[in-house]
């Protein structure tokens, strides 16, 4: 697997502005991924939080890492995204934020593969800037038929 672009992200996931928070994919392997995420000041969440000093929510930097999880099973699974089907965040467990992430920061999003079964992805996952670790969690997915 290698990397992708923007044009490819936009292929594996249904998010889009101002929600879509992957922006490339710089590694991937079987068992790991790496996505960047730019975080800008003119991010629409900044002016609210918080307009003197802004910090990116800790639960968009959890919503990144799903979405970087997301593509991961795609990856693994050697498929895109059936229109049909929706793909959900289902859980998350021992989430813990270490450092904030401010405009101008460059999140690296990493997810390693834990386990599959009956539909349902677990990743344990980091976000860092640098080498700086930014939060932890450990994430599920699950995909499930559009009625």
């Amino acid at each position: 697997m290698s990397q992708i672009d923007i044009h490819e992200v936009l292929r594996y996931l249904p998010h889009r502005y101002p929600f879509l928070l992957v922006d490339r994919v710089i590694e991937s392997s079987e068992t790991s991924l790496t996505a960047i995420k730019n975080v800008t000041v003119n991010e629409p969440f900044f002016v609210g939080h918080f307009p003197k000093r802004p910090v990116m929510p800790g639960v968009l930097i959890v919503e990144a890492l799903a979405q970087a999880s997301l593509i991961h099973a795609f990856q693994v699974l050697g498929m895109e995204p059936n229109p049909n089907t929706l793909y959900y965040f289902v859980g998350i467990d021992r989430a813990r934020f270490k450092r904030p992430v401010e405009p101008g920061d460059q999140l690296l999003l990493k997810t390693a593969l834990k386990r599959r079964m009956k539909g349902i992805w677990m990743f344990a996952c980091e976000a860092l800037v640098g080498e700086e670790v930014c939060a932890t969690a450990d994430i599920m997915c699950a995909s499930r038929e559009i009625p």
